[in-house]
């Protein structure tokens, strides 16, 4: 990620050019395994999948550019009529399945229902029939006086994407997340108060794993925010809470986990505590390391890294924005402070990123610790144009290269980000538009 002359990552795709809506927001952003293909959803509830160009010797530096593949509607606006509750068509969050042949599975969900889609291709239609014309009509059965066999004749491309399993009905509050699990035949799905274990092949019921839901909810004290599936042991899973605390569970100790195996929590420092302490200790996001091994969590102003050995106290953490510790109370006022900020992992574990404001992302290095912010913008990036290092002035004399603190644009807010599986290749999300970039390429 930093080597030699790479604290600039080349952006290879600069993001829809749509007139802004509320519909174009993006709202999630997921590569596949093999990120080769990249899928978005909105928050009026489409799926748009990128796919990579393939190299060539004529164009080897077009080797990272990602093209629209497929653009689907995969919910619709629903209403609730026993609770006269409107159901938004936003995509909360977009899963991929490990490829097992030549098509593609992805899981969409929104506020109540996950739908599983498959994505696959046809490039041949079959011509000759013997009951019908080619353009579909019937034939006269006594006309038919000779025996054909179809032939299969190449057409233009088509991707198509149906639903194949349609999981509803299991949520009253919510989903903020779902997460396959590594024996790639059952999944989880977690709203405020409860997290539920599917198999992909039965849509008719699911098994409640966690409900912390109090008899009296007047006494309820926490929420839900994340949960994920362990990378390779398919019987631990995690999740995280509004009081900054991460339980990991283990199935096989009993069918319902509301008794976790372990409990993460990061002791408080009595003399920083103030209002907004519960609010920014609060973790929007909860990823497991490729490996397993580790943890990392993001709340409002930081990153934390957790060895899954070591309850304590992460083994790493890392300021995001700090500077914004002294704008809490106008970020109050103004709900900034209750977004919902993800993070990611590179493949090799050895870096991660998260968003911000002003359309800034923040990259850390875990091996050499040091930091970078990139800004996702049309205005300062185009194709194949290098990013630079951007720094924030918290007081004292701005610099020429620096933004002030108080310059900051709160509505710019970079909220989802994806690392590529193997590469170099990273996915962000700034409101209306996808950016995607690449490391130099000499």
């Amino acid at each position: 990620m930093f080597a030699a002359d790479s604290h600039s990552l080349e952006l290879c795709y600069n993001g829809l050019s749509l007139p802004f809506k509320m519909a174009d927001i993006i709202s999630t952003v997921e590569f596949n395994y093999s990120g080769e293909l990249l899928a978005t959803g909105d928050k009026g509830g489409r799926v748009v999948i990128f796919q990579r160009e393939q190299e060539s010797k004529n164009r080897l530096l077009s080797r990272g550019e990602y093209n629209v593949y497929s653009t689907f509607q995969s919910h619709e606006p629903e209403f609730d009529y026993l609770k006269s509750l409107e159901i938004e068509e936003k995509i909360n969050k977009i899963r991929w399945l490990p490829q097992q042949n030549a098509a593609h599975f992805l899981l969409s969900a929104n506020d109540k229902t996950i739908k599983l889609w498959k994505i696959s291709e046809r490039d041949k239609r079959a011509e000759g029939y013997n009951l019908k014309d080619e353009d579909g009509r019937l034939r006269d059965q006594f006309r038919i006086t000779t025996l054909r066999v179809p032939v299969l004749m190449p057409m233009d491309l088509m991707v198509e994407a149906s639903p194949r399993r349609i999981f509803a009905n299991a949520h009253t509050y919510h989903i903020n997340s779902i997460s396959v699990n590594s024996d790639y035949e059952t999944y989880l799905s977690a709203d405020d108060l409860r997290i539920n274990l599917w198999h992909l092949e039965i849509t008719d019921r699911s098994f409640n794993i966690v409900d912390i839901k109090p008899a009296n909810m007047e006494e309820l004290t926490e929420v839900i925010t994340a949960a994920e599936c362990h990378p390779h042991q398919c019987n631990v899973f995690v999740y995280s809470s509004s009081k900054g605390t991460i339980r990991l569970c283990d199935m096989r100790a009993a069918a319902l986990c509301d008794r976790h195996s372990k409990f993460f929590e990061e002791p408080e420092d009595p003399s920083s505590r103030s209002f907004f302490s519960e609010i920014i200790s609060s973790i929007s996001d909860v990823k497991f390391s490729h490996s397993g091994r580790y943890m990392m969590t993001r709340d409002y102003l930081s990153v934390k890294v957790w060895d899954l050995n070591m309850e304590n106290r992460p083994v790493e953490t890392y300021q995001v924005h700090e500077y914004l510790r002294s704008k809490l109370c106008s970020l109050y006022e103004n709900d900034c402070i209750f977004d919902k900020f993800e993070c990611c992992w590179n493949g090799s574990d050895s870096a991660i990123m998260t968003g911000s404001y002003n359309n800034f992302f923040r990259m850390f290095d875990r091996n050499t610790r040091r930091d970078i912010t990139l800004e996702a913008s049309r205005e300062n990036s185009k194709p194949r144009a290098m990013l630079k290092p951007r720094k924030v002035c918290t007081g004292g004399k701005r610099k020429k290269d620096e933004i002030s603190v108080d310059s900051l644009d709160f509505n710019k807010k970079i909220l989802h980000t994806a690392w590529h599986p193997k590469e170099n290749v990273i996915a962000v999300a700034a409101t209306n538009n996808l950016y995607i970039f690449q490391d130099k390429i000499n």
